[in-house]
């Protein structure tokens, strides 16, 4: 039993830290490939770049809390302290994801304008917007070089609206929501005005993601500030039940079972009220087929 809660504190350890830095262990148990129509999980869960299906990820989450149970049980030596934090460790990994998950889009997002004027600039050389599309899928900024990956192929199979519509529902992001339809609308047009619709497109794109970064830096302090208010307790906790004395007897009575449960209870409340209180206004995808996914875990 002493080998086997060595394990769960070495293994909680290494995923504890890999989570923490942002170096976590990619998880790939399957080869990720496109479909026509996936499920809001699945599309959460292939845009943060997890090669799971969502019943797999639950279950790894699921494993991940108990480890941590087992790491907290066997420090503390009282299993009623560790029954909340395992259960906040098992939320780590859609944490991490989410997050790993709106890094991405955000990518996606930054680098629009920088691929619109590659676009432009392929065109005012004489390509047309389908060459100048193959181009940006071979040189141009790194994150829409991985969307427009299969661009060429889909194209020579499909027609060029057709491959990027299948972009635009593999992306399943607002902004390139906005710049593939204007994409489609200066495709069919043709003539001199795509040139005129893409430095207008440029424009309109800055401005966005402008306004999307200053929201989301006035809100990162006190997103940081609220969650810091929830863990810190229980490390103190924690901390205070390592070694034997009133503190661990008093939590394996009756008595710290129901603080346990009364904390515990409160401070799912207050994660749910923070998470209310500092989710961002979701702009829905006007021009996809379902409305935007939330940022904050698979859903």
């Amino acid at each position: 039993m002493s080998l086997v809660a060595a394990l769960c504190v070495g293994l909680f350890a290494y995923l504890l830290a890999g989570f923490a830095t942002g170096h976590a262990p990619v998880i790939r148990l399957g080869r990720h490939r496109a479909r026509p129509q996936v499920s809001r999980r699945q599309l959460w869960l292939d845009q943060a770049g997890v090669g799971v299906t969502p019943r797999q990820f639950w279950i790894g989450s699921i494993g991940v809390g108990v480890i941590a149970f087992g790491a907290v049980w066997l420090v503390t030596g009282t299993p009623l302290v560790a029954l909340v934090p395992a259960g906040g460790v098992a939320t780590l990994p859609a944490a991490y994801f989410a997050r790993r998950r709106r890094s991405h889009l955000q990518r996606v997002q930054a680098a629009w304008p920088d691929g619109l004027r590659d676009l432009i600039a392929s065109i005012a050389a004489g390509h047309s917007l389908p060459q100048a599309l193959n181009a940006l899928a071979r040189s141009g900024p790194a994150p829409l070089q991985e969307a427009f990956a299969r661009f060429p192929e889909l194209s020579r199979m499909l027609g060029t609206v057709p491959a990027l519509e299948v972009i635009k529902q593999e992306l399943s992001d607002p902004t390139s929501d906005r710049v593939i339809e204007v994409l489609i609308i200066a495709y069919l047009r043709g003539g001199q005005v795509v040139r005129d619709i893409l430095e207008d497109l440029v424009v309109a794109t800055t401005r966005d993601l402008k306004v999307l970064d200053e929201i989301e830096t006035e809100g990162l302090e006190m997103k940081i500030n609220a969650r810091a208010v929830l863990v810190l307790p229980w490390l103190v906790l924690v901390a205070l039940t390592i070694r034997a004395g009133p503190f661990r007897d008093f939590y394996r009575s009756t008595g710290g079972l129901v603080v346990i449960l009364l904390a515990g209870a409160m401070s799912v409340a207050g994660a749910l009220l923070i998470n209310r209180l500092a989710r961002a206004q979701v702009e829905q995808r006007v021009f996809g087929s379902a409305a935007t996914l939330p940022v904050t875990g698979v859903s």
